[in-house]
């Protein structure tokens, strides 16, 4: 009998806590949707605020919002996006690394996968717009950027206090200003270039070669400093670095108004055609260029043109203890094997220059590594194809012509290249083209212009 009520008693305390959980899941969640709806409400109305006054319009516009939160203006309905959480703000897609953590992908570190692109499938997608961050302001104008932005834009203070040796980035009240020092060139970015130019023999030691050289790629390029000064001398660089330990570099180098993309030489090639630079430049960028047969040297080979140089400033350039010698050792065999000559080395810095013609792969001995490319891969193939540790060669006009036969900058801009010939295109072809994207390049400048300008 004993025994039954106390059955009774265990059955009215399990119920009890039933009872108590469900109501405390039910405040939670509860909460959870209120905060959630609050942050939305809040980002939402901040970018309309930023946007309004942006445009020189007043905080409180007159259209209205129907019940389903749908935008109304005059008779049209706009379907209204909303706004990712504040703590969004610096979200990447594709390039989440929480997301790699939470989804367990299974990737080499030694090898960057997990700074390369990984989509999430689509119900982990966000579907929302990104916010500034708080208190964002409309950033400086160019060329004024180059050298300073609004510290509330870009709110990483830590890459400053750990380069603050090398001249990156100085924190100089609301503003983060640039002085444009590197690792590897704290006297500033236009000296170190016009270091290169002279290595190279170029007049007046500008880098551009009066027009020959206008396309670089800037392999790690911190805060892209070396890209933003060669904007001056008419040379125009694509500056690549991951998100990585220094935080987001390349969120800087856009701010500044420099060209840059967050990218790594991991396992992918990178998503550009085939000779598509005329130098490519890794300063101090912490890459190791021996790994897998030379696989990423080799990413830079197929990117260069013919005649292309890579300008590479790092101690094994110049160090003198054990490990840098051997380093250089290999490397140097390497790019040998690879066709590259030295074409100026000094202090820290030594350049390579790739050949103009196909001669020097057909002379090399058989079974030479890295071998030559299948005549079936495609080297303008890029989207999410793998690298491959073999040289790509040149076509046979490029072969011919001994170089690339580009027009000095900015006649190449409106000159039919040569390469043309390798896509079946003629040059009443491109003439026809390049006159219809002047036309609508001067359609949108129209558009962009204020009306008593047009």
């Amino acid at each position: 009998m004993s025994r039954g009520r106390g059955d009774g008693d265990q059955t009215k305390r399990f119920v009890t806590w039933i009872v108590v959980l469900s109501i405390l899941c039910g405040c939670v969640y509860l909460y959870s949707r209120n905060s959630g709806t609050s942050a939305l409400e809040y980002g939402s109305k901040s970018l309309r605020k930023l946007g309004s006054s942006y445009l020189g319009g007043d905080d409180d516009g007159d259209e209205t919002t129907n019940k389903s939160g749908e935008e109304v203006q005059g008779d049209v309905i706009l379907k209204s996006i909303p706004v990712c959480d504040d703590r969004h703000s610096e979200l990447i897609p594709c390039l989440d690394r929480n997301l790699i953590y939470q989804t367990r992908l299974k990737l080499d570190l030694s090898l960057m996968e997990h700074y390369e692109r990984h989509c999430p499938v689509p119900e982990r997608r966000f579907n929302c717009l990104i916010p500034p961050p708080p208190g964002y302001k409309v950033p400086i104008k160019w060329p004024k950027s180059r050298d300073e932005v609004w510290k509330v834009n870009i709110p990483h203070t830590h890459l400053a206090s750990e380069k603050s040796d090398q001249n990156w980035m100085v924190v100089k009240g609301d503003k983060i200003s640039f002085p444009g020092g590197g690792t590897h060139f704290h006297y500033g970015a236009d000296k170190y270039i016009a270091s290169i130019a002279n290595m190279l023999n170029f007049s007046n030691n500008n880098l551009n070669n009066e027009g020959r050289l206008r396309t670089v790629l800037d392999v790690g390029c911190g805060v892209a400093s070396f890209g933003g000064y060669l904007l001056s001398s008419d040379i125009i660089a694509m500056s690549l670095a991951p998100n990585d330990v220094h935080q987001n570099q390349i969120q800087f180098a856009l701010e500044r108004g420099i060209p840059a993309y967050l990218g790594v030489l991991g396992t992918k090639r990178l998503p550009y055609p085939s000779r598509s630079f005329e130098l490519a430049h890794c300063s101090r960028c912490r890459i190791d260029w021996l790994q897998r047969d030379g696989i990423l040297l080799l990413e830079l080979d197929r990117l260069l043109r013919p005649g292309g140089y890579f300008a590479y400033s790092s101690p094994e350039a110049y160090a003198q203890d054990e490990e840098d010698l051997r380093i250089w050792k290999e490397m140097s065999a390497l790019v040998e094997r690879m066709c590259w000559k030295i074409a100026a080395k000094r202090n820290q810095t030594v350049i390579w220059v790739k050949p103009l013609t196909n001669d020097c792969y057909k002379e090399r001995e058989p079974g030479t590594r890295p071998p030559l490319c299948k005549s079936d891969d495609d080297p303008d193939a890029v989207w999410g194809v793998p690298m491959k540790a073999c040289i790509t060669p040149y076509s046979n006009q490029q072969h011919k012509a001994k170089g690339t036969g580009l027009a000095p900058w900015p006649a190449r801009l409106i000159t039919p290249p040569p390469r043309l010939a390798d896509f079946g295109y003629s040059a009443e072809m491109f003439d026809k083209d390049t006159k219809v994207w002047q036309h609508r390049v001067e359609n949108y400048w129209n558009l962009l212009s204020p009306k008593d300008s047009v």
